[in-house]
């Protein structure tokens, strides 16, 4: 309710401005639905506002006019001083349309589907009751010592003639009646015979429907025809008409009154008389209604009904939902002065649902809470995560009993967390256990096998090195854990939607960058709010997504946030850090009583890496001239092994350094392929080069062509990506602005954007450019090894390229006396689009060198090329067709004669 009224006072407020402003920030989705609203919501909110609402409903109108006279539709646009607040609570508002959804009156839509015919068939039981009138047909049926069968009309006057019996009068009697008195006075002329009599055909009938029915008037209908079937035979009830108190009028008087509700609520029909000839139904205007809405079955506007009270509306509405807290029902009601007044019902109250209903009371059911009592949230890496009950006793043994069966295989079975509500205020404590200790029979160790309290969560973290960017809240769990994972999916398409777009047009390469920095991702979600975790058995197959739902980050974002929150003057913040060699670095929750190897275990254990024989604890030291920063050593060996002297306790903000073992490296590898007597992948020492690792596989063999050698390093892969991600970004801009300001020559935008998405998808190769026969000549230190570089030696190669430009590209056999130009000639030499003036070579080796460079007019015996080089032969890109190139000179042409002839007029 309160998001309802501070939209529409947002929409009052934009009605009393110009409606630009109104255009600007309000859809038209919104205006239909204040305009769906209650009158009475619409009055009660416009005197709130100090606005007439007729003047509202009036610009609304005129709004709607305007709208329908213009021939193209305007989409409005922000303006600049919107916030981004006001923005996303205005698309939260669109996006809720259950707040804004209009209550109807109930009982309408039965008329929607009314039936088309109200014809009986006739193979049904006619109703004893039924009385005859003129213009039914009778079929008698007479055997015995005669047998004969008549189809009778009743007559105007009220008679049917039966042969050889006369005429009888039977007009007015109960069908019943009519069948035992026939059969006696055709029994009595006619003596020996039985006598059957049914009804042949059913006469039609005249009536009339009026008051407030959608279509009054008369109407004919079959003489079974009843209250209702008039009622749809003219459309149903008109939006004001009474679903409670029709009159049936026969010769003037009312001879029944039919509540619908009767009919519609309980099923019961007694009240649907049958009509006769002549008779009047008469709908006349509601007097009384109240509206319902929350958590009841059936919301809706219900019409009243003298002595009604709220058990009978609750009734009427079909009861609340179990989800309904019934014990501060809002009741909106008129008081004597004419104002809303705001009035609590407790439901729950026997003499308070006896309180009497008034008309326009507008009743609110509220939701509960949707806290949990005394229970206990289970969320990571387990098969069924969610609600637990909580026992006196209960301990996480109890809880998690069997790690094959409770725990799945990728949780981190060192590090368990429970957080703890440690007072009324909601402020919270955090406890730390080891999982595979606490569910050790042969080691029953009450340390880690904690006694659990009420509303405790328990996060059981899995060993993944990433998280998954999404928002989890450990306060409210309604998700069950499939859902969870649709949402995700649905996060990577968006993620991935947005790494695609600046993929595909070259966004800024820090943008790109910034989406893969863990350490940024990691702060992010420190400081969002994060998505429900409930129950949900996982599939057996868990891929690297899955279990990133429970990493360190995702899981303790939440908690970091509300210890963060918690810290104040004299209450230090409860956070300690870890760095270095240890397996996942980061901020930590300073558990109860923690010490270094608590710390270490939250980060998951030090790496190989580590140095064990001394680490430092960085803590502040409050004094009374203030704050200072001290440092401890620590031997972590010691400390591992739970030696009290060295596992120090830890302390609010303490930081931990994990130092790296002197000179330690990791095992780097670099593969040798091609043309080397013993080629593969070789681990290489600090400082190794590239001459000493060519000597190391043997050398190279003797139709290995050194000169064109491929050398390939992954970090210069990484920033050739980064460089065609910054290409693409400039060349977007230039296009842009190209395509605004030339004509005729500047390809379009959209054009330009496949370009720039065919740059982006280039693959970079990584290479840099060496003289393998100098470096290994030389045998000097130019070229450092590092993991994952390779090295290409090829075959000898006695061949020219020849691309681009030309007619055929093709490859011709090294001649030496063969010049760049020669070699273009046997390719049929260069088109009408090619650079002449750019022609390049690319050597073997890597190397780019232009033609002129290479003596093009030099004689027959140039050098320059080598077996295994390129040439290439661009293409012009100022090229100018004839016919464009004739229009254009004819343009200036013109031009200049049309300014010589000013000039000596002058």
């Amino acid at each position: 309710m309160i998001h309802t009224i501070r939209l529409l006072t947002s929409i009052l407020v934009v009605f009393t401005c110009s409606f630009s402003s109104f255009a600007a920030q309000i859809s038209q989705q919104q205006i239909e639905q204040f305009k769906n609203l209650p009158k009475s919501q619409q009055q009660a909110l416009a005197q709130s506002m100090g606005v007439d609402l007729n003047t509202v409903m009036g610009q609304i109108s005129g709004s709607n006019q305007q709208s329908q006279l213009s021939s193209t539709p305007i989409t409005p646009r922000p303006s600049a001083e919107t916030s981004e607040e006001n923005q996303a609570e205005v698309t939260l508002f669109e996006e809720d349309s259950e707040l804004f959804k209009p209550l109807e009156r109930y009982g309408m839509d039965v008329f929607s589907n009314a039936p088309s015919t109200f014809t009986p068939t006739m193979d049904i039981a006619i109703p004893s009751h039924y009385v005859l009138g003129v213009g039914d047909q009778l079929s008698i049926q007479i055997y015995g010592k005669e047998n004969a069968e008549y189809i009778l009309p009743i007559s105007r006057e009220g008679n049917i003639l039966i042969p050889n019996v006369g005429p009888v009068k039977i007009v007015g009697l109960a069908f019943a009646e009519m069948k035992t008195f026939l059969a006696e006075r055709i029994q009595q002329r006619i003596i020996g015979v039985n006598v059957v009599v049914s009804l042949a055909e059913l006469r039609s009938m005249r009536i009339f429907v009026l008051g407030d029915a959608y279509k009054p008037g008369p109407y004919t209908l079959s003489s079974l025809s009843s209250v209702t079937h008039a009622i749809f035979a003219a459309g149903g009830v008109s939006d004001i008409g009474s679903l409670r108190n029709i009159e049936v009028k026969r010769a003037g008087k009312i001879v029944q009154t039919v509540d619908l509700y009767d009919l519609l609520i309980k099923g019961d029909s007694s009240s649907d008389i049958l009509l006769q000839s002549g008779d009047v139904v008469f709908i006349p205007t509601q007097s009384k209604n109240v509206s319902i809405l929350g958590e009841v079955r059936r919301p809706a506007i219900y019409e009243l009904k003298a002595g009604d009270n709220f058990n009978h509306i609750i009734e009427m509405a079909g009861g609340l939902l179990p989800s309904a807290y019934p014990q501060s029902t809002m009741v909106e009601r008129y008081n004597e002065q004419s104002l809303r007044s705001i009035i609590n019902i407790d439901l729950t109250d026997k003499k308070a649902r006896e309180k009497l209903l008034k008309s326009g009371d507008y009743i609110r059911v509220l939701k509960s809470s949707g806290m949990y009592e005394q229970s206990i949230t289970v969320i990571g890496a387990v098969s069924r995560p969610g609600k637990y009950q909580w026992q006196q006793g209960i301990k996480v043994a109890d809880l998690l009993p069997s790690l094959d069966s409770h725990i799945l295989p990728s949780a981190d079975l060192s590090y368990g967390l429970i957080v703890r509500q440690k007072d009324k205020a909601r402020n919270i404590e955090v406890l730390q256990f080891n999982l595979a200790k606490a569910l050790s029979k042969s080691t029953s160790n009450p340390v880690d096998n904690l006694t659990l309290l009420p509303n405790d969560k328990l996060l059981i973290f899995s060993n993944v090195t990433k998280s998954i960017d999404e928002k989890i809240s450990l306060d409210d769990l309604a998700f069950t854990q499939e859902q969870l994972f649709a949402k995700e999916r649905q996060q990577a398409k968006v993620s991935f939607k947005e790494k695609s777009f600046w993929k595909q047009y070259g966004g800024n390469a820090s943008q790109l960058a910034a989406n893969t920095d863990e350490t940024a991702e990691a702060e992010r979600l420190v400081n969002q709010s994060l998505v429900q975790i409930t129950n949900g058995a996982l599939d057996s197959e868990i891929d690297i997504r899955e279990m990133g739902l429970f990493s360190r980050p995702r899981l303790l974002a939440p908690v970091l946030r509300k210890l963060r929150q918690q810290g104040a003057s004299g209450q230090p913040i409860q956070l300690v850090e870890v760095d270095g060699q240890v397996k996942f670095p980061g901020i930590y929750p300073l558990a109860k009583n923690a010490k270094v190897s608590d710390l270490l275990a939250a980060a998951g254990g030090v790496k190989e890496s580590a140095y064990l024989a001394r680490a430092e604890v960085t803590r502040n030291s409050l004094t009374a001239e203030g704050a200072t920063k001290i440092s401890l050593d620590v031997d972590l060996g010691l400390a591992l092994k739970e030696n009290k002297s060295f596992d120090i306790a830890l302390q609010s903000k303490d930081r931990l350094n994990v130092h790296k073992i002197p000179a330690w490296s990791e095992n780097h590898v670099v593969e040798l392929r091609g043309e080397f007597v013993f080629p593969g992948k070789y681990t290489i020492r600090r400082g190794e080069t590239l001459a000493d690792l060519v000597i190391k596989a043997g050398g190279l063999t003797d139709y290995a062509h050194p000169g064109a050698s491929v050398f390939t390093r992954i970090k210069l892969k990484e920033l050739e990506q980064r460089n065609l991600i910054k290409l693409a970004s400039d060349l977007r801009v230039e296009m842009a602005s190209k395509s605004l300001t030339e004509q005729g020559n500047s390809a379009s935008y959209d054009d330009a954007q496949k370009l720039l998405a065919d740059i982006t998808n280039v693959e970079p190769v990584g290479r840099l450019v060496i003289d393998l026969p100098r470096l290994m000549a030389s045998n000097n230190n130019e070229v450092l090894l590092e993991g994952g570089d390779v090295l290409l030696v090829p075959t000898k190669k006695n061949s020219i390229n020849v691309i681009g430009q030309v007619q055929v590209g093709s490859s011709h056999l090294y001649n030496s006396a063969m010049s760049a130009e020669d070699y273009i000639a046997q390719s049929g030499g260069i088109k009408k689009r090619a650079d002449d003036e750019r022609i390049y070579i690319i050597s073997a080796g890597g190397s780019i060198k232009m033609v002129e460079e290479s003596n093009w007019f030099a004689d027959a015996s140039d050098s320059s090329l080598k077996p295994g080089d390129t040439i290439v032969v661009p293409l012009d890109s100022e090229y100018m067709s004839d016919l464009t190139l004739w229009s254009t000179a004819t343009q200036i042409i013109y031009n200049s004669a049309v300014a010589i002839a000013a000039i000596n007029g002058i």
